[in-house]
């Protein structure tokens, strides 16, 4: 049995991967979407796609609390004018890239090498994001790493935006399973969360049908249903 699920994603889809991406690509119809993340997961939906990144959410995480905070208030933190911190309040890991601050809440911009291109690629891709005044193509994600506890997700789920998904290795109460996927990835350590962002893209595949939920906000699952 292969150990990790990413592996078997991508040992499944190699050989066709070319020919997949293609017809992929080919049936996206709404080139206009807008995601919302807690880590590097929406870039590489982008990335998937061979469109700009409508979003100022690339290349960074966001820790749990501070990210239902600014979803439960996305407006008013979007309007903040991007600052930079020292020191973060969170003492998981030692800070060795920009630390963004919105008033109270932290964005920490794990791939960037420093405060001055983390703010111009901030600045450049929100103007380009608040261009679609539509929150209805705002597709919002949010996934069990870096604090994001199951009382986070479950709030997530409460928020008035039309299309939500989360990932977590545990199940969520009065959640349906299209819009709470529990992924059955092994991981390494034994802390048990989904993978990172990258990894967990390549999970998709397996789990739900991406294009038809960014051509529709209708959530199809797809292998591993339950």
């Amino acid at each position: 049995m292969i150990r990790s699920l990413e592996v078997y994603a991508r040992r499944k889809f190699r050989k066709h991967l070319k020919f997949f991406e293609k017809k992929d690509r080919a049936a996206l119809r709404n080139k206009d979407f807008v995601i919302i993340s807690n880590n590097c997961w929406g870039g590489q939906v982008y990335q998937w796609y061979q469109l700009p990144y409508n979003t100022p959410f690339v290349g960074l995480f966001i820790y749990g609390p501070c990210y239902i905070k600014f979803l439960k208030n996305f407006d008013h933190y979007m309007a903040q004018e991007l600052k930079f911190g020292a020191v973060s309040k969170y003492k998981d890991r030692a800070k060795t890239y920009p630390l963004g601050l919105l008033e109270d809440i932290e964005i920490h911009f794990t791939h960037y090498k420093s405060e001055e291109e983390a703010h111009e690629k901030w600045e450049r891709r929100t103007a380009r994001m608040l261009r679609n005044r539509d929150k209805d193509n705002y597709f919002f994600m949010i996934t069990d790493r870096e604090r994001a506890d199951k009382e986070i997700l479950q709030e997530f789920h409460t928020l008035p935006y039309k299309n939500k998904i989360s990932f977590a290795a545990f199940r969520l109460e009065n959640i349906s399973n299209k819009e709470h996927i529990v992924v059955y990835e092994r991981p390494k350590s034994k802390k048990i969360e989904t993978p990172n962002g990258k990894k967990m893209f390549n999970l998709n595949f397996l789990y739900f049908d991406l294009v038809q939920w960014l051509n529709t906000g209708k959530l199809r699952r797809t292998r591993f249903k339950t």
